[in-house]
């Protein structure tokens, strides 16, 4: 069988969002939510809604249990424990956390103004959070294809370097970070790993104990789940030496006008009341996805990219970025026609995909443009959706030429 169609053909089906027809080719913005996880969401906001973690009635105990369930598929979904599992508003979030906290308390983890090593292909928010907490910022470059360039990371990284925060799959070219690799060489000059996952959990198995880091962030609306929450897994040793960056309920042990003390990790770092129906969905979301399985997931989406890729390489306006074999995501420049022209004609044939700089401006740069169009796919994604893309770039090369 086909890989691209060795998942079940009637997947959209699932999916409200994708009624009438509509070519969704933007999943690594957000992906589309399939029924199980609105039933969940609607489940949670309607009869069995309570607060959780306080109220001692049985319905707010029952909440109780199942938000702290969903913590606990969570964790097995990519490996890790419970008490290393932090909920938090999305990876946003997560890694302004790490930021602030690792270098926060009367004995931080590192000292402010570390050196930090990133990569020529972070999204923003795996640089701004590091440049307002006053990290000193070093750059990887990238390989020709678009790969993080691990052999000049080696050969450059030092003892000075005191974290490496990389993209496990970048947003705009699709690239995979040999992350256990890219673990190993940050650890032997002593550095701190964090792996910005936004990409990868609804694309490929993650094990954090096999990838080697010691930070792992992602969001639950790229998982095919409810906007407003993410995860932020941290090794246990490192959470519990870490101050809380939010104050208020919750996160307390005990509070007096004159000090305060903080519960354990990680409830120490979940202040105020959490998003209950978020993280129940994204319970929904990691059981819809597993229940279809991430290796047919990877491999129906690394079809459509490798046909997509052929396609557009036979034209000769078309300018591919990024490697040959990515993560479901490609990357493209028409010739002569701006991306949000593009992305304005697409959208008429029914065809939905980004346009623009993807929160990712150095990497145009490098590139040498300073928008690219990019189309997505998703679980639910299929030979249709390429056909009405061609068709789009068809008529706007055309009209434009």
């Amino acid at each position: 069988m086909n890989a691209a169609v060795a998942i079940r053909a009637d997947l959209k089906a699932d999916f409200p969002g994708l009624a009438g027809g509509w070519h969704y080719l933007d999943t690594a913005a957000t992906a589309q939510k399939p029924q199980a996880v609105i039933d969940a969401v609607t489940r949670a906001l309607g009869a069995d809604y309570a607060t959780v973690h306080r109220g001692v009635y049985a319905r707010s105990a029952d909440m109780t249990v199942a938000y702290e369930a969903a913590r606990a598929r969570v964790a097995a979904f990519i490996g890790g424990t419970d008490d290393e599992i932090v909920f938090t508003r999305g990876a946003t979030e997560a890694i302004n956390l790490v930021a602030y906290s690792l270098c926060a308390g009367e004995q931080p983890i590192l000292p402010k103004g570390s050196r930090v090593m990133l990569s020529q292909l972070e999204h923003h928010s795996n640089i701004v959070p590091w440049q307002l907490a006053g990290f000193q910022v070093d750059v990887c470059p990238l390989t020709g294809d678009g790969q993080i360039d691990l052999d000049w990371l080696s050969a450059n990284l030092t003892s000075e370097h005191k974290l490496v925060a990389l993209a496990h799959v970048s947003n705009v070219l699709g690239s995979v970070l040999d992350a256990a690799r890219a673990a190993e060489v940050a650890h032997n000059v002593g550095a701190l790993v964090l792996l910005d996952g936004c990409q990868a959990p609804a694309r490929m198995t993650v094990d954090v104990a096999a990838l080697g880091c010691d930070f792992y962030t992602f969001s639950g609306h790229k998982l095919y789940g409810p906007t407003g929450v993410g995860v932020l897994w941290g090794r246990a040793e490192l959470l519990d030496r870490m101050p809380p960056w939010q104050g208020g309920g919750s996160m307390i042990d005990r509070v007096t006008f004159a000090q305060t003390t903080y519960a354990p990790a990680p409830t120490r770092f979940e202040a105020g009341t959490p998003a209950i129906a978020e993280v129940l969905g994204l319970h929904a979301a990691i059981d819809y996805v597993s229940a279809i399985g991430l290796e047919q997931i990877e491999r129906h989406e690394a079809a459509l990219v490798g046909e997509l890729r052929q396609a557009l390489r036979r034209r000769n306006d078309v300018a591919l970025f990024g490697p040959e074999h990515s993560a479901g995501i490609v990357s493209f420049a028409l010739e002569g026609v701006h991306p949000h022209d593009l992305g304005t004609i697409l959208d008429e044939e029914g065809v939905a995909i980004r346009a623009g700089h993807h929160c990712a401006q150095p990497l145009m740069e490098h590139l040498g443009v300073p928008t690219t169009a990019r189309a997505s796919f998703g679980l639910y994604s299929d030979k249709s959706d390429i056909a009405a893309l061609l068709r789009g770039i068809e008529r706007t090369a055309r009209i434009f030429k």
